[in-house]
């Protein structure tokens, strides 16, 4: 499908070509309401702007952004989380492999940040990008596939897509089943949002393992994100419930790392009095107050098998049929649980 031009994005927002053009390279000088005009039908047409031409028409003098790469992105939801920096890493040492260079992008959990992300990546014409893409996302990525960027989902599925994800379902059910052959039937769930799919996806195999136990439905304590801190405060609900919980899973190891070390300082003992199995197995997970036993994702060869994908698919061109690779977590014992 070919690209609008910026004289159909001028034409339906009734401006004149010279003000788009304004309002994408100096916005600051176009009234609001006419910019918002603009931008408007920006987003209706799905236009994108051509970065290489844009510099073709600068001014001999005016200062030129350097020449960049063959390059592709890695869009991730919290570059500030261990297990994201980890999956992005093992995607940039594969793009490295084979010669393209690799632009890391976080969205913090918006929709409207992942826009902007694949915006940028498509104005510097990228070959391609990896997403993490918010919950209802897979269903606006086709636009960018028809700006000629090639996207692969990272950690999601998608029926259109290329995709490189774990089984989270699997890891959900290994972490619950670990903690019954210990005796901690009485499990609770720490989580927090915004809550990734992935994440409800260890919940929900955890619960169905419960329950096949007989050990009825699984408890879920939410917390306002999936950080230490929260972890922290996750540990004094924790012992404020009745009857006290045996034993904890948590989304994630930031979260266990945090409840782990608050049980402590607060007189609990780990396992002993209440067992704790985090998710991911980043490097922190062996340094908490008692070293986390958790669920293992291997984090660098998701990425590895995304960057895989993405230049599979683009080699293969028109001929390339979508492929979905599912990794499997595995359970790594320490002293927490």
């Amino acid at each position: 499908m070919s690209q609008p031009s910026i004289r159909e994005v001028a034409r339906r927002a009734g401006v004149s070509v010279g003000t788009v053009s304004n309002v994408l390279n100096r916005p600051n000088i176009v009234a609001e309401a006419t910019r918002d005009r603009v931008l408007a039908a920006i987003e209706e047409l799905g236009f994108v702007r051509n970065e290489s031409a844009r510099r073709l028409r600068q001014h001999p003098d005016e200062p030129r952004p350097a020449a960049r790469a063959r390059a592709f992105g890695v869009v991730v939801e919290d570059l500030t989380n261990p297990y994201a920096s980890d999956v992005a890493r093992g995607a940039e040492l594969a793009f490295e492999e084979a010669g393209f260079e690799t632009l890391w992008l976080s969205t913090d959990h918006s929709a409207d940040r992942e826009r902007r992300a694949l915006e940028l990546l498509a104005e510097q014409r990228a070959t391609g990008a990896l997403v993490s893409s918010v919950e209802d996302g897979p269903d606006r990525l086709g636009r960018w596939r028809e700006s000629g960027m090639c996207v692969v989902l990272l950690d999601r599925a998608g029926p259109d897509f290329c995709s490189a994800q774990v089984d989270h379902v699997a890891g959900g059910d290994i972490a619950a089943a670990h903690l019954l052959t210990l005796g901690r039937d009485r499990m609770v769930f720490v989580t927090g949002v915004p809550e990734p799919q992935p994440v409800a996806e260890r919940a929900e195999g955890a619960a169905r393992t419960l329950v096949k136990a007989g050990g009825g439905d699984l408890s879920v304590l939410t917390q306002d994100g999936l950080t230490p801190s929260a972890g922290r405060a996750a540990a004094h609900r924790l012992l404020a419930l009745s009857p006290r919980p045996t034993g904890v899973f948590c989304a994630n190891d930031l979260l266990a790392i945090g409840v782990v070390n608050e049980l402590i300082h607060l007189g609990v003992r780990v396992p002993e009095d209440v067992a704790v199995i985090g998710y991911d197995d980043i490097e922190l997970a062996g340094s908490a107050a008692v070293p986390l036993t958790t669920i293992r994702q291997p984090r660098r060869e998701l990425g590895w098998e995304a960057a895989e994908l993405a230049m599979a698919e683009v080699a293969e061109g028109p001929s390339h049929e979508h492929r979905q690779v599912v990794l499997r977590p595995e359970l790594v014992i320490r002293e927490s649980a």
